[in-house]
């Protein structure tokens, strides 16, 4: 079988992780990106870890010719790893129209290739705001999957329905993957969160905030129903993530999914709040940071953190790295960063 694993959005942050999680395993990772939000200088990072510097091909799946043709260039590829999407929760509130365009369809140009091609294994990158805020925690893959109170939610909770609805009509073999919050670096420091512009995430801002590039850390709400008043997340390192998208891309491959269509918490299991995360870093990095709070953010959810038992039980996975291992890896990447790694 051919090793050629098409990556969409693979010099992004978690797609960059998992590119290095292919190569390691023998794969050969092909990505197609537009770099709304990453930058092709990832691309020689992945190489100086990995000593193969990935094929990469700058494309918008939103441009459907252009994606075609990417297709008919490269026509055995074993399966599917889709990142490419815009993410950011508080940006979609704002821009709706823009998130259901891009995100919705850019899936539907993806899948049409995929038929016409007779490509059929796909791991998506969901995410746990297909939840919304759930009415029992932590939130299983049964849980009911609530009204989005996000846009950029509800594109998570529709490309699923399309996913699941094409995976019932045709070949289509999927794994969506629901992960809670991504933080962390590349134990190396050569590779890790690069938003453009202002962070939307609470990790970067944090870093940023801490090296200078910051003047205030903004904490968006003291009066949620939490035992601080700040928003509790289920934080988990990007590299145990790329692990899962390695460990489901195989599943497929080996014909082991139960279902069409299958679904998996990926978290730790452990919810901290915004300034328990605060907390943790200030402690491995032994920097005081500048924060202050800030009202609520439209879209946010107050709490949510994982139930992970299926993802340990079907796909023998399991998140190895706590918290403060994750803030250390993110603040050797950022210091990094200043240092001029990308230059």
């Amino acid at each position: 079988m051919t090793k050629k694993v098409l990556v969409t959005g693979g010099s992004g942050y978690i797609g960059s992780h998992t590119v290095i999680e292919l190569q390691k395993s023998g794969y050969e990772p092909l990505i197609i990106d537009n770099l709304s939000n990453s930058d092709e200088r990832m691309l020689g990072l992945i190489a100086r870890i990995s000593g193969q510097k990935p094929l990469f091909e700058r494309i918008d799946l939103c441009d459907r010719k252009g994606l075609m043709d990417f297709f008919s260039r490269h026509r055995d590829i074993a399966g599917i790893i889709h990142f490419a999407a815009l993410k950011a929760v508080g940006e979609s509130v704002a821009e709706p129209v823009r998130y259901y365009h891009n995100n919705i369809t850019g899936l539907l140009y993806l899948l049409e290739a995929m038929q016409e091609h007779d490509i059929n294994r796909l791991v998506f990158s969901s995410s746990c705001t297909v939840y919304g805020q759930p009415e029992q925690l932590p939130v299983t893959e049964d849980a009911p999957v609530q009204q989005a109170v996000s846009p950029y939610g509800n594109t998570k909770q529709i490309a699923e329905e399309i996913i699941h609805d094409s995976s019932q009509q045709s070949k289509l073999r999927a794994i969506s993957l629901r992960y809670f919050n991504p933080i962390g670096a590349h134990e190396s420091g050569l590779i890790g969160e690069l938003p453009l512009g202002v962070p939307n995430n609470l990790i970067p801002y944090i870093t940023q905030t801490a090296i200078g590039k910051r003047k205030e850390l903004r904490v968006w709400g003291k009066d949620y129903n939490t035992p601080d008043g700040t928003c509790i997340r289920d934080y988990i390192h990007v590299s145990d993530l790329a692990q899962a998208h390695l460990i489901a891309l195989e599943r497929l491959m080996k014909g082991e999914n139960e279902k069409p269509h299958e679904y998996f918490n990926l978290g730790t299991g452990e919810g901290y709040s915004v300034l328990e995360a605060i907390q943790a870093f200030e402690k491995v990095s032994g920097v005081k940071l500048n924060w202050a709070f800030y009202d609520r953010r439209p879209g946010d959810v107050e709490k949510v953190y994982a139930d992970t038992t299926l993802a340990n039980l079907k796909l023998g996975w399991k998140a190895e790295k706590g918290l403060d291992e994750m803030m250390a890896s993110a603040w050797k990447w950022e210091k990094n960063l200043a240092a001029g790694i990308l230059d």
